[in-house]
């Protein structure tokens, strides 16, 4: 998913994305939807969370 979607994403939950990385775009939304905040985080690689959107792009 590229930036722009991510954006779109983030304005969806009312985040206003400006320069925020990628990754703290990710988390940001992950706690708008009330999930984890472990987009390429510590817990990330002991997730199972196999229906997360943003699973094929976490490490």
């Amino acid at each position: 998913m590229n930036l722009d979607e991510i954006r779109e994403i983030a304005k969806g939950h009312g985040i206003k994305a400006g320069k925020t990385k990628k990754s703290e775009l990710v988390r940001l939304i992950q706690q708008a939807e009330g999930n984890p905040q472990c987009f390429n985080g510590d817990y990330a690689k002991e997730c199972g969370e196999q229906n997360c959107l943003w699973r094929g792009e976490c490490v």
